[in-house]
């Protein structure tokens, strides 16, 4: 990272920078050129692990880059704005990047996946048993396996 003052260094604070985003770029590989595509999303902790649940159709340009290879970057932002500092403007934001492996959910864990997602949104009433059996959608679990944070906060420089 080129500039290290607005790393974010603790776990933690990068994780809940995650929970403030409210879309998960999905970037995967396609034969010629990378692909990437916004998902909603949900965010569990298990096992000291960060684990990314989102869901999708059971066909598609998605699912095919996935067959193909289940390697995936991520990344998610909260823009706050722009504005000037002493020597121009900046943009005020907050970011990560990841990598991880992708997997496709069993149906126990499928609701689970929906459950996080519903709750990521606020909307933690709804009732998920609603979502059982639904056939067209597949919840992915993303397991990440490298995590970082930026941030470029009021105040800062």
């Amino acid at each position: 990272m080129n500039r290290k003052d607005r790393e974010i260094t603790d776990q933690q604070e990068i994780i809940d920078v995650l929970h403030r985003c409210n879309t998960l770029r999905l970037g995967m590989f396609m034969d010629d050129y990378p692909y990437v595509v916004p998902v909603s999303f949900g965010v569990d902790e298990v096992d000291g692990k960060v684990i990314i649940y989102f869901h999708g159709a059971i066909r598609g340009q998605k699912i095919d880059c996935l067959k193909k290879n289940n390697h995936v970057c991520i990344e998610a932002d909260v823009f706050y704005k722009v504005e000037p500092t002493r020597i121009g403007i900046t943009a005020r934001y907050e970011s990560i990047i990841g990598f991880g492996t992708i997997e496709e959910t069993d149906e126990e864990e499928k609701l689970h996946g929906l459950r996080k997602m519903v709750e990521h949104y606020q909307f933690s009433e709804y009732p998920i048993d609603r979502c059982r059996g639904l056939s067209n959608t597949v919840v992915y679990r993303i397991v990440v396996t490298e995590l970082t944070g930026k941030r470029n906060l009021p105040g800062s420089d």
